[in-house]
């Protein structure tokens, strides 16, 4: 492997690790010269490796080059010396003269706090899910308008006022008090939940599914896990839900990249180590006697990674969806619901429950619609999904429906 193949691997897995460390060192004062220090020592790499080869510790070398650049800042930046270094030592004497730690042990702490830090709710959403791919998962800003479906300018101008915003609260990057925590936790699986959901279903650049974004989110999502003060039932029920809707991926999309449906997937494509580990994280989320959004939607996942269909089945998942709108309404939970319907009282029973929903915009629900006629009236199930095909938004939506209106 030459560097430049391995450069940009360490890039993803290597640049946020640096860059939170070096933030917490810094503080969110000096957000910029933590970013700059990170992609400087990436290019240096790239120089130095392209005529020397790959040293014998790559990771290690990105480690002590940023360290040391880091180092060099605060020695030459005279503004850094004269002015923010007597304000920090107020504060923290000894962030500047210790050492900087990129230990394993210094490195997860810095993002289970930066987690924190960003999703303070000074923040919003948009910013705190921005801030999280740049700086906790090392996304660049091409891939973060890419994720959002908007240009760099728009990007670049939501960092700079969430980074303004975090400094003018003055929010420092450490885990809060115990009693924070529980306030602050909802928040920040929000925005771990919608980062995986934009990886399960994306129509950036007609790309339906980002794995990469998928895995970002669990990993996140088991720093939580592994450690005590936020190891909640809540959180382990965010990560059973991803880990079984993760058990899944390969069997989502064709070579092609078109999606398949759930009823068309090979389920022996299923990842039956992470419905394994699903179901032990449902379990630990069963500890407690607060019931959240994510164990409802765990457990209707889990129940999809059942292989045949069955009445005990499609009934547990409408138990489940019954209890889920109850909870926290929302169209797209109402649509599956509609589906289960049909699927435990006959086609009839939902297309009335879906008609009842009237979602014009909304391209899933003449396609669903569709799927409910077909085989009852087809003439009708045609329109419908003509309607969902002209309202699709990415080519691999516009595949699936294009195959299922009959000529």
């Amino acid at each position: 492997m030459d560097h430049r193949t391995i450069i940009p691997h360490l890039f993803r897995t290597e640049y946020r690790k640096i860059v939170s460390v070096l933030c917490r060192h810094f503080g969110f004062r000096e957000i910029e010269i933590a970013e700059d220090i990170a992609s400087e020592t990436f290019q240096v790499a790239m120089q130095a490796w392209g005529l020397e080869g790959l040293p014998p510790n790559p990771v290690g070398w990105l480690y002590n080059t940023a360290k040391n650049k880091a180092k060099n800042h605060l020695q030459r930046d005279v503004i850094f010396r004269e002015s923010i270094v007597p304000a920090l030592k107020a504060e923290d004497d000894s962030s500047l003269e210790g050492e900087i730690d990129l230990s394993t042990q210094n490195i997860n702490d810095s993002q289970l706090q930066m987690m924190f830090a960003i999703s303070h709710p000074a923040i919003s959403r948009e910013s705190q899910i921005g801030l999280s791919l740049r700086i906790l998962c090392g996304f660049g800003i091409d891939e973060i308008a890419t994720a959002f479906v908007t240009n760099k300018e728009t990007i670049n101008k939501r960092l700079f006022r969430a980074k303004e915003k975090l400094r003018e609260e003055n929010i420092k990057i450490t885990l809060p008090a115990q009693s924070e925590i529980d306030q602050r936790l909802d928040q920040v699986l929000m925005t771990i939940y919608l980062l995986f959901n934009e990886g399960y279903y994306s129509v950036s650049q007609n790309n339906t599914l980002r794995k990469d974004l998928c895995l970002e989110a669990m990993r996140l999502c088991t720093m939580l896990v592994e450690n005590p003060e936020t190891n909640k039932p809540q959180v382990n029920a965010l990560l059973a839900l991803m880990c079984f809707h993760a058990s899944r991926l390969d069997a989502r999309i064709n070579a092609k990249g078109a999606i398949i449906l759930y009823d068309d997937q090979d389920s022996g494509l299923w990842n039956t180590d992470l419905i394994s580990k699903g179901g032990y994280f449902l379990k630990k989320a069963a500890q407690g006697n607060r019931l959240s959004k994510y164990h409802l939607e765990a457990g209707i996942a889990a129940w999809h990674t059942q292989q045949h269909d069955s009445a005990e089945k499609w009934e547990g998942i409408l138990h489940l969806y019954n209890q889920l709108l109850q909870r926290e309404y929302s169209p797209a939970a109402a649509l599956n619901r509609t589906y289960a319907v049909a699927k435990v009282r006959g086609k009839e029973a939902g297309i009335r429950e879906a008609e009842k929903l009237d979602l014009p915009e909304n391209h899933f629900y003449y396609a669903l619609l569709g799927e409910l006629y077909s085989g009852l009236d087809d003439e009708k199930a045609k329109l419908h999904w003509q309607t969902a095909l002209s309202m699709a938004k990415s080519d691999a939506d516009r595949e699936v429906i294009r195959k299922k209106i009959p000529v």
